[in-house]
């Protein structure tokens, strides 16, 4: 495929490596405003995306998950620069495009491609197949090689669909088949990322099979780089390397996909993890641990203050109420913003006294639930407790190894040097400049008697040292 030379605008730069960051994003936010009477003023905004910062490898899949109205969908368009952002960056590939123009955006539409929610809607029913997948191919200038008509005919069967459907309608398609005219359309200039909003959510679960292993095999051949936004929890374990948990237009969990799922850090997340089905018929009739949270999420013009889950949260205490709690990564590979995290010790722990809203949800989470989560939250802090106690033991073995290979004569040659040296100035200068070496003679033998005192030994070396400055 030949690509003719850039246009004016976005300088375009090189291919990132696999691993090296593609997308990255900071403070993002989405305010719609919200206007009344004759002047239209403007009287309040709904805080659809409200300052969320994450980055996206090249080559790897981060699935956003959360509950409607969170904000994943217009986080998808503004990542893609569909909708102007209210403030916050956008960077691909090291440039910034928050705020790129028309003209700008126009040579990055190559490189950054999305795949609608609603299949039906997505596609022009006027235009033939043909028509909508070439439509990038007419707007970019780009001429592929064999012709416009050859290679849609070639992005169709990558896609699963006949070459022969070039010269059909929308209409004639079903949901799974217009899907896969979507994704052929946001394949056809080889984009380096991938935006899928919602890709399986309107079509049949054998179907949504279909399309999953569909672009998991195209990741593969193609080298893609997906944001994939869905419900489904099942579908973004299967496809994703990263997850990220919204909700109400903030990113609460952000982790490796194992670790999300193994150890949810975050209540909210945890609280998603127990709506998943288990497909097990041998426990069917085990007894359910679903965490129930309570009332319905808060309404995004006026969220609450501080943690934004407080409301509906069964930790919940006064600080969560005041002090919104920071994206702050407590494992490696999983950031988690909340003071009172799950199969963790607290962030806040001299806050304990329960909120009353706190303890009308605990009553609604089973309590094998919470006894499940207070036991591993033990276990871990042990952990780490085990972990530092094993590195002070090997710090301490290793300050004993250095004192004993330290020289014997080194403390007495200290202190002859320095009695030399007090001597010679009080027969040459006396007054202040003889005292001054007289200090510096007490401190010598007193700061090499012992190269690094453990960390018990340090208040007594500490008291001694006055008797000796008294002699």
């Amino acid at each position: 495929m030949t690509i003719p030379a850039q246009s004016s605008g976005a300088t375009l730069t090189k291919d990132a490596a696999p691993g090296e960051t593609l997308l990255k994003v900071t403070g993002l936010q989405k305010h719609f405003p919200i206007k009344k009477g004759l002047l239209q003023r403007q009287v309040g905004a709904v805080r659809a995306v409200d300052g969320i910062d994450f980055e996206v490898r090249s080559g790897e899949t981060l699935g956003v998950v959360g509950e409607s109205g969170c904000g994943k969908s217009t986080m998808g368009r503004l990542i893609t620069r569909l909708l102007e952002p209210t403030a916050g960056k956008v960077e691909f590939e090291g440039k910034d495009i928050t705020h790129l123009g028309v003209g700008g955006m126009r040579p990055l539409r190559r490189d950054v491609q999305m795949i609608f929610q609603d299949p039906y809607s997505s596609l022009n029913p006027r235009h033939t197949i043909g028509t909508i997948v070439s439509a990038p191919f007419k707007l970019q200038g780009v001429e592929p090689e064999g012709g416009v008509k050859k290679e849609v005919q070639r992005l169709l069967s990558v896609v699963g669909l006949n070459p022969e459907h070039y010269n059909r309608y929308p209409h004639e398609f079903s949901g799974g088949q217009r899907q896969r005219i979507g994704i052929a359309r946001a394949l056809a200039l080889n984009p380096k990322l991938v935006v899928a909003d919602e890709p399986v959510s309107a079509l049949d679960v054998s179907i949504q099979a279909q399309v999953v292993n569909l672009l998991d095999d195209l990741q593969t051949e193609l080298g893609l780089t997906y944001v994939i936004i869905a419900h489904d929890l099942s579908v973004v374990r299967h496809v994703s390397d990263r997850i990220a948990v919204m909700y109400l237009g903030k990113i609460m969990e952000l982790a490796d996909r194992d670790l999300l799922y193994k150890t949810p850090m975050h209540p909210y997340t945890k609280a998603l993890m127990s709506a998943v089905p288990i497909p097990d018929p041998a426990r069917r009739g085990a007894k359910s641990e679903r965490i129930l949270l309570k009332g319905d999420v808060p309404s995004p013009i006026a969220p609450p203050s501080g943690c934004r889950f407080h409301t509906r949260c069964w930790k919940a205490t006064q600080i969560c109420t005041t002090t919104e709690p920071p994206l702050k990564e407590l494992r490696p590979g999983q950031q988690v913003a909340c003071h009172h995290p799950e199969n963790f010790e607290d962030q806040a722990p001299q806050d304990v006294v329960l909120l009353t809203a706190a303890k009308e949800a605990a009553e609604l989470v089973s309590e094998d639930a919470l006894a499940e989560s207070a036991a591993t939250s033990a276990a871990v802090a042990a952990e780490v407790e085990a972990i530092a106690e094993a590195n002070d033991e090997a710090t301490a073995t290793s300050t004993d190894e250095a004192n004993d290979e330290a020289p014997a004569t080194s403390t007495d040659e200290a202190t002859a040097a320095s009695t030399d040296d007090v001597t010679a100035a009080s027969t040459d200068e006396p007054g202040e400049e003889a005292a001054a070496p007289a200090t510096s003679s007490t401190d010598a033998p007193a700061t090499s008697k012992t190269d690094t005192p453990e960390a018990p030994v340090a208040p007594e070396a500490t008291d001694e040292e006055p008797p000796a400055k008294g002699k």
